[in-house]
């Protein structure tokens, strides 16, 4: 990637996500006056007439063949790890019906999930915006991310994780400099840490929706998928939602990409996928609420989307709701038994929070909230290495005779 040549961006604004009351750009923010996310604006009109679908077309297959679509100015700021475009593989001896059936693989990213997308936005623009100190709650992987982009930033960074977090998270986020605690509690618990050391630490929170640009990064989700499908959307996308910023983002990259007219026609439906163990989101979206209260005393083998509490809730809802999509809890065993199956039949090992979604799809072609025809794409959002696989006890002793008959 060449970050020698400043290019434009079309930042206008930052709009608070709830009263709609604009904040300037380039300036420091956390969440608005009203305690809610903050969104990036853009003139579309202008970007418009500075970039074509042509234009990408010609560019690497990066994440910053988008830069024009992201709000960081000086190409000296971009933090860079290889962010490469993720890649759609079709699963067809799993599809339901005749409707095709994909996965994105964000485990192809730097540090192996899609935390690579968020933290790497949210620390370059730490970069632009000077900060020198961030800290952050995290179930392992954004934790991992903001790590190893800290490091090549050059910026003190602080991660505090339930104490049941994967221990190879821990450990990849302390091998790559962060100062990392665990603490005894969930993720909820560890945001009100970051939040209560701000002034005495002095240092920025970086927590899920807490700044504005974790957003824009997984907003280049909903952009890639866009451009791999020709710009005609799938009809369908299946996403696993614990603080729910990707989902928000790719929703928020539709929507810029329909006002370019870049898409037309129909949106894809946006399902979010929890495990019955946390499940927020899903209960709230059964019960016509706009805020989903705080889930108690929450489990899951899936780490990734044990978020009790989450401060973008309404922006979650609203995408489904806008969307005509659905919300769906699965239990651990469905899960297990999901990331098993797309292992053994199609040779791709998912992450428990990807192996949900599977889990979900299958679920919601039984109940018939999809259809035949549907085409679909789960998004598997980490790589299934970073996780711990079932043990393999078989062994031979090699200075004694095979019996291959015991093989068969």
């Amino acid at each position: 990637m060449n970050t020698t040549t400043d290019r434009p961006t079309f930042v206008s604004h930052l709009e608070c996500s709830l009263t709609g009351t604009q904040y300037p750009a380039d300036v420091i923010h956390g969440l608005s006056a009203a305690g809610r996310p903050l969104l990036v604006r853009y003139d579309l009109e202008a970007l418009g007439r500075s970039l074509t679908r042509e234009d990408l077309a010609r560019r690497d297959p990066d994440f910053w063949r988008y830069r024009e679509f992201l709000p960081v100015r000086q190409t000296s700021n971009i933090v860079s790890l290889g962010e490469t475009m993720t890649p759609v593989i079709s699963v067809p001896r799993l599809q339901a019906g005749t409707g095709p059936l994909f996965i994105k693989d964000e485990g192809r990213l730097p540090t192996g999930s899609f935390k690579a997308r968020g933290l790497c936005l949210a620390v370059s623009m730490a970069k632009e915006l000077k900060l020198k100190r961030l800290a952050l709650p995290t179930n392992g992987n954004a934790g991992a991310a903001m790590a190893a982009y800290a490091a090549r930033a050059g910026i003190e960074a602080f991660v505090f994780c339930p104490d049941d977090t994967p221990e190879i998270n821990v450990r990849e986020i302390a091998a790559q400099g962060a100062q990392v605690w665990r603490v005894n509690g969930l993720i909820n618990d560890c945001g009100k840490i970051v939040g209560v050391g701000k002034e005495p630490m002095g240092w920025f929170d970086c927590s899920t929706l807490k700044e504005p640009y974790r957003i824009e990064g997984k907003k280049t989700m909903g952009l890639e998928l866009a451009e791999q499908f020709g710009w005609q959307l799938p009809d369908i996308i299946f996403y696993p939602t614990g603080g729910g910023t990707g989902l928000i983002g790719m929703w928020k990259a539709f929507r810029e990409l329909q006002e370019l007219g870049w898409i037309t026609g129909k949106l894809p439906r946006m399902v979010v996928v929890q495990a019955s163990g946390c499940a927020p989101i899903v209960k709230a979206w059964e019960e016509g609420l706009e805020h989903a209260p705080l889930w108690p005393n929450a489990h899951t083998i899936a780490a990734g989307i044990r978020v009790p509490a989450a401060v973008g809730d309404f922006l979650m809802l609203r995408a489904v709701r806008e969307s005509g999509g659905f919300a769906m809890a699965i239990d651990d065993d469905a899960i297990l038994r999901a990331r098993e199956e797309m292992a053994l039949r199609e040779g791709f090992l998912m992450c428990p929070e990807g192996a949900a979604t599977l889990a979900a799809y299958q679920q919601a072609f039984r109940e018939g909230r999809v259809t035949s025809s549907e085409s679909a794409v789960l998004f598997n959002c980490a790589s299934g290495l970073k996780y711990e696989l079932p043990p393999v006890h078989r062994s031979l002793d090699c200075t004694r005779p095979i019996s291959f008959a015991e093989l068969q």
